[in-house]
């Protein structure tokens, strides 16, 4: 609209007000004097002085339209800013008569200089000293000159001040109204978006008196509206969640309303943790305590983190699921037995396939987990022995907080063993969050020494603000093996309202050192993956033929397909089976293990506003730690 053309968008700089200046013979720098600067390089001198050049003739030209610009229009300004601009403006006049006052000082003095200057040149002198006193006078003339231009300069700041002040005053307000219009339209939908979905859940939950539904568990799955004292009761509200199955106190003591401490946290929940290790080392869970179902203010929250890094956001609870980041990489195993089928190809190709699925099924779980794992602590570590049931064995460690990064390390004994560093870098841009994973992950089979390397692909979260949540993910991953040299190229397609291809949509191409294709690869991240022998034909010329993806049927294989949730896993954040035995209590970890952390098991337990209390002590008492250790640093550093 009209309105939007004089404001910019961010990260933009007006010509008009633009500092331009050369850095050395390539390098030049512009800035708006503020946030946004740009450092430029041009391959030459010579480049770099036509781009400088014209971008000063684009400024002078810019300046002169903004003082040609139509500035009528009388919108109402505050009196508190109109008293600010014309105090401003008092100020800069007070500031140039000062200049003024020197200019006329110089300008006696300088007129005295010149003076004594002349009765010297009047005497008898040597001629070098009549040539350096005829020096010594220019130079003083050129001075007054500069000082004179300088004040002349001074007296159009200051009329230009006066004459642009109302526009820029206006403008000002203009931005400011624009803001605050925005503001209240996402407050607004954030709240329709809210009542919308408390009118629906409303509709759909169970009524008390059906059978199942019983209200003994209540307490233990969703907290009481008391509780949370510090949200507004307008943007909270609160619904029991349908209970297929009676919830046990996981806990051993009934929840109270006050604020847990640390001290009693740790006493009470390492007394809990040992009740119940004799239960799960017997078989393994299938169910957690559901999930509370009640509505926050989201926007309340995110609004000021635009543009943050999210792991430096603190979180409540309400956002998280009941895992760390730790246990959501060991996740990635979850379908290890294509590893296992992948280790007994004797052919390296068709090794790479079962690999290249094995990449994609990690990807799996995560279609609808739309809560974030909490982020581990520095040194926290889980490990996951699954030697008995399923031949492997993991363990994950948190090596560094900010940034966070995670090393982890299975060992199977089907003959393989996987290992990846990951350090997670996210940003949260208003609509959607992208969370982008950096770092290798290495497959190695023992058996073959076949070498496999592989980068993951971008994820991002969609509707942060309004509307339902939903993940896509996109980008390419090429997996390398390293001692044949084969490739997968795998094509992660992201989400289009316009596009007619299926949802998720996964492609890859197995080839070998050549390049030449061997497989094709077809298939989606969330339900699974099939594989095509291709079948070269021969083109008119003799060459051949591109190979055409799933021409035979009688070719294809179902690499891998994605396992069934367990039932009612909407209430239980989604979690796949393997992912509901991974918080379980189990004797001989460590005291660093992630089962032990106090928040994510009162989390679990629907124990939320002691989960955040709690939370909020950890992650104040890992910044102290962070704090010594750099002072520890700076001294140890200034000791050599």
């Amino acid at each position: 609209s009209k309105a939007e053309m004089g404001h910019t968008c961010r990260g933009t700089i007006n010509l008009a007000t633009a500092n331009i200046t050369v850095e050395d013979s390539c390098n030049f720098i512009i800035s708006n004097g503020g946030a946004q600067t740009y450092h430029l390089k041009a391959s030459s001198e010579v480049e770099r002085q036509r781009w400088v050049t014209a971008l000063e003739l684009a400024k002078a030209k810019a300046v002169k339209m903004l003082e040609e610009s139509d500035d009528s229009g009388d919108e109402s300004v505050s009196q508190t800013d109109k008293t600010e601009l014309q105090n401003t403006l008092r100020i800069l006049s007070s500031k140039v008569e000062d200049l003024s006052t020197c200019n006329d000082l110089i300008a006696k003095h300088g007129t005295a200089l010149q003076r004594s200057l002349s009765e010297l040149e009047a005497l008898r002198l040597p001629p070098e000293s009549t040539d350096k006193i005829k020096q010594v006078n220019e130079r003083a003339t050129l001075f007054r000159i500069t000082s004179n231009a300088m004040i002349n300069a001074c007296r159009d700041f200051m009329l230009l001040a006066q004459t642009h002040g109302k526009k820029w005053q206006k403008s000002l307000q203009q931005e400011r109204d624009q803001r605050i219009r925005l503001e209240e339209t996402l407050e607004q939908l954030a709240k329709q978006h809210n009542h919308l979905e408390r009118a629906f859940r409303g509709a759909t939950v169970l009524p008390a008196g059906t059978p199942g539904t019983g209200g003994s568990g209540k307490d233990l799955c969703c907290p009481s509206k008391g509780d949370m004292s510090d949200e507004d009761d307008d943007n909270n509200e609160f619904f029991d969640a349908p209970e297929i199955f009676p919830v046990p106190d996981m806990m051993g003591h009934k929840r109270t309303g006050s604020n847990i401490s640390g001290t009693s946290s740790d006493i009470s929940l390492d007394e809990q943790y040992k009740h119940q290790v004799e239960d799960t080392k017997k078989e393994k869970r299938t169910r957690i305590p559901y999930k509370p179902n009640y509505s926050l203010n989201l926007w309340s929250i995110m609004k000021n983190c635009i543009g943050k890094e999210l792991s430096k956001i603190p979180m409540p609870v309400n956002f998280n699921e009941p895992l760390s980041m730790l246990q959501r990489l060991t996740e990635d195993l979850e379908y290890h037995e294509l590893l296992d089928r992948a280790a007994k190809c004797e052919n390296s190709l068709e090794q790479l396939c079962y690999v290249a699925a094995f990449t994609v099924s990690s990807y799996s779980t995560t279609v609808f987990r739309t809560s974030k794992p909490f982020n581990p602590l520095l040194g926290e570590t889980f490990e996951l022995d699954r030697l008995e049931e399923s031949g492997y064995r993991s363990l994950c460690e948190q090596v560094s907080h900010h940034p966070p990064a995670a090393a982890h390390h299975a060992d199977s004994k089907h003959g393989w063993t996987l290992r990846q560093e990951i350090k997670i870098t996210s940003k949260f841009r208003g609509k959607y969050l992208s969370i982008m994973p950096l770092g290798t992950i290495h497959c190695v089979f023992h058996s073959s020494g076949n070498h496999y390397t592989w980068k993951k692909v971008t994820t991002t979260v969609h509707n942060i603000i309004v509307g339902k949540l939903w993940i896509d993910q996109s980008g390419e991953i090429e997996i390398v093996n390293h001692k044949t040299g084969d490739k997968c190229n795998l094509k992660f397609v992201p989400y289009s309202y316009f596009s007619r291809d299926v949802a998720r949509k996964v492609t890859g191409e197995v080839t070998d050192p050549s390049g030449k294709v061997h497989f094709v690869l077809l298939g989606t991240w969330d339900e699974k993956m099939d594989c095509y022998k291709v079948q070269l034909g021969t083109g008119d010329n003799g060459a051949e033929a591109r190979p055409r993806a799933h021409e035979s049927e009688d070719s294809r294989v179902l690499l891998w397909k994605r396992n069934p949730l367990p039932k009612y896993a909407e209430n239980m954040y989604y979690f796949s089976e393997l992912a509901l035995t991974l918080n379980a209590p189990e004797s001989g970890t460590a005291p660093t293990d992630s089962r032990r952390r106090p928040d994510q098991r009162l989390m679990e337990n629907g124990r939320w506003d002691e989960a955040n209390a709690e939370k909020q002590r950890l992650e104040e008492k890992q910044r102290l730690s962070r704090k010594r250790r750099e002072a520890e640093a700076a001294r140890a550093s200034e000791d050599g």
